[in-house]
C-alpha cells in the first residue's frame, strides 16, 4: 500500500508483489496484488488459484548450510532416535495428528518425538501435552522453544514430520530434505507434492489422516520400508538450491 501511495505521489518504478499464502486470497488483497505490475507466486496452487497472471519462483535452500551430520546429537534427550516436527506450534500444523499418530511408541523406548518451535496459544501446548500424557508417552515427547539453531535438530533427527493443513510453501521440509532426513508430510499442500516423489525421497499421506501416518512411521521405525534422505537431499540440491532461486529471482527481476 505504501508503494503504491508513492506512485500516486508520481514515483516511477515497476511494482513486483509476492503472495506467500496458499489460501484464496480476500478481496482487499486481490485488489492491492492486481494493481502491482507483476506478482510472484511460490506454489503450483497458489499460482494457478490465484485467478491473475504471475511467476512462479519457490524458495531455495543454502545447501552448504542445511547439511546432514549423523553423529549430530541433543542434549537432554536421552532418547538415540528422533522423530522431529519443527514450526509454528498450532492446530493448523497438524501436531494434535502427529501425537495421535505415535501414541504407540512406547513400544519403541529408544525413539523420542521433539517438537520445535512457536506456540501460539499456551491451552494448546496443554492440550498435546495431555495427548502424550494419555497415551503414557510423556517421556519420549519433548517440546522446545524456538531456535536459531534448527540445523542441529534436523541433523540429530532421523525422521522429520510435517503434518500441516495447509502451509505458504514449508521452508521446514525442504530444508530437513537438505540435512538427510526421511520426510513425512502431507500431500497436496503447500510445496509437499512437488518435493516429495511418494517412496522415492519421501513420503506423503493425505492431511490429518493419523492412521496412515502411524503406518508410515512405525513402517520406517521397524525398518519395513527404506530411509530415502540421501534421494531427499539430491532433489534440493538438484532443484531447490538458494542458489537456482537467486538465480530464478534476478533473472525475473532483470527482465521486468
Amino acid at each position: 500500500m505504501r508503494m503504491l501511495f508513492y506512485r500516486f505521489l508520481g514515483a516511477k518504478f515497476t511494482l513486483v508483489a509476492t503472495r506467500h499464502a496458499e489460501a484464496k486470497p480476500s478481496g482487499l488483497t486481490l485488489f492491492l496484488l492486481k494493481k502491482a505490475d507483476k506478482v510472484v507466486t511460490l506454489i503450483t496452487s497458489t499460482s494457478k488459484n490465484l485467478g491473475i497472471e504471475n511467476t512462479k519462483i519457490g524458495h531455495g535452500v543454502q545447501v552448504d548450510k542445511f547439511v546432514p551430520e549423523s553423529t549430530k546429537r541433543l542434549l537432554n534427550i536421552s532418547q538415540e532416535n528422533i522423530i522431529l516436527n519443527a514450526g509454528r506450534v498450532r492446530k493448523e500444523k497438524g501436531q494434535l495428528v502427529l501425537l495421535e499418530a505415535v501414541k504407540n511408541l512406547k513400544k519403541h523406548p529408544t525413539w523420542a518425538l521433539v517438537i520445535v518451535g512457536k506456540v501460539d496459544k499456551p491451552e494448546f501446548l496443554n492440550d498435546l501435552k495431555s495427548i502424550a500424557k494419555k497415551h503414557q508417552i510423556e517421556s519420549q515427547v519433548y517440546f522446545i522453544n524456538e531456535t536459531r539453531d534448527i540445523v542441529s535438530y534436523y541433523q540429530a533427527a532421523k525422521i522429520v514430520v510435517a503434518p500441516s493443513f495447509s502451509e505458504g510453501f514449508s521452508l521446514v521440509t525442504a530444508e530437513a530434505m537438505s540435512c538427510e532426513n526421511t520426510v513425512i508430510a502431507t500431500q497436496n499442500v503447500g510445496v509437499h507434492s512437488e518435493l516429495i516423489n511418494h517412496g522415492k525421497n519421501g513420503y506423503l499421506f493425505e492431511a490429518g489422516n493419523e492412521n496412515q501416518l502411524e503406518d508410515i512411521l512405525f513402517k520406517l521405525i521397524e525398518q519395513k520400508i527404506p530411509y530415502l534422505g540421501k534421494e531427499a537431499r539430491k532433489e534440493i540440491i538438484n532443484n531447490w538450491s538458494a542458489k537456482k532461486e537467486a538465480k530464478s529471482l534476478t533473472e525475473f527481476y532483470l527482465k521486468n
